[in-house]
């Protein structure tokens, strides 16, 4: 148990030290802090927009950011005999694959977490169709640099990873920012208990997409790593029209009711209409949904531990 839990803080801590991972998180927290000025194309959905697009980039970055860290921590390590060297200690390999899916479940959890803050955030900029919070909007960006600085502090005074500690900056600070806007800014025009319950479910399909990252990352390099997710990705988008319609054929309907299990469908966990209509979001959704998620990751670890029992690493033939 030791070693499990030594390696899973050592796959988080590998993944936030990677300079791509707090550069995502920097573009993605800079497009989140954009969406509010972009109201005035629109007529009178300012809120949707930046729900919408906020969410989105969540989601997407987030599958970004899984794929980076699994391919780090996984393929680099299988290639550069690193898992070898542990296999040599007493650790299993279930105890190996399992720590590293903790790792960077957690990694991106951390990441799609400080997103769903900075979205959180924009709404309260988004005032209306014709006017900002320019304060909340400084504000914003003021805590992004700061959290930078404090990073270029740590670097440069301990020699600590500027990724590392810049991103664990932002962990700290955004959620505090956020209170800020709770306790003294205008409320805007939706349910934001709604709009929490949204940013969960957004935070359960990542958790979802870097278990698979793993999977894929146990015999993939990084390129078709991001591949294969991308395909999982956009059919699990349309998975509801491709694969649970009638076809009229026994068989087809078998093959596609099979296609329809396997892939998971983010449809469910994509409700940024339900928050532009003001219709209220149950926690007993979040709650299936949350069961959904945990029965698709338990498959996937099963499925992880399949494949890289019988791997060969670097020559070891070891079961």
């Amino acid at each position: 148990m030791f070693n499990f839990f030594h390696i899973a803080d050592n796959t988080f801590k590998e993944s936030i030290r990677e300079p791509i991972y707090f550069l995502m998180l920097l573009c993605g927290l800079i497009l989140i802090g954009h969406f509010p000025s972009m109201a005035l194309f629109v007529f009178s959905e300012q809120l949707k927009l930046v729900v919408d697009s906020s969410m989105a980039t969540s989601m997407l970055f987030g599958l970004l950011a899984a794929v980076l860290c699994a391919s780090h921590t996984v393929s680099r390590e299988m290639r550069n005999g690193t898992v070898l060297l542990l296999m040599s200690k007493p650790v299993s390999r279930a105890s190996f694959i399992l720590a590293k899916i903790a790792g960077i479940v957690a990694a991106s959890t951390l990441f799609t977490l400080i997103c769903n803050l900075g979205a959180y955030v924009s709404v309260y900029i988004a005032v209306d169709q014709f006017r900002l919070d320019m304060t909340a909007y400084g504000m914003f960006f003021l805590v992004i640099g700061l959290a930078c600085i404090i990073g270029m502090v740590g670097n440069f005074w301990k020699g600590s990873s500027f990724s590392a500690v810049a991103t664990v900056a932002l962990a700290v600070l955004m959620p505090l920012f956020v209170i800020l806007c709770v306790t003294t800014k205008e409320h805007p025009a939706l349910e934001m208990e709604d709009l929490s319950m949204a940013l969960i479910l957004i935070q359960l399909a990542v958790i979802a997409m870097s278990t698979l990252a793993v999977v894929f990352a146990t015999r993939l390099d990084m390129v078709a790593n991001l591949t294969l997710c991308s395909i999982f990705f956009f059919l699990g988008l349309i998975s509801g029209y491709l694969f649970s319609r009638d076809t009229g054929s026994e068989v087809l309907n078998m093959i596609f009711g099979v296609f329809y299990a396997i892939v998971p469908n983010w449809q469910y966990f994509w409700l940024a209409d339900a928050i532009a209509g003001n219709r209220p979001i149950p926690a007993e959704y979040v709650l299936w949904a949350t069961g959904y998620v945990a029965i698709y990751v338990v498959i996937c670890v099963m499925w992880a531990l399949a494949i890289f029992q019988n791997k060969e690493i670097a020559g070891d033939i070891r079961q």
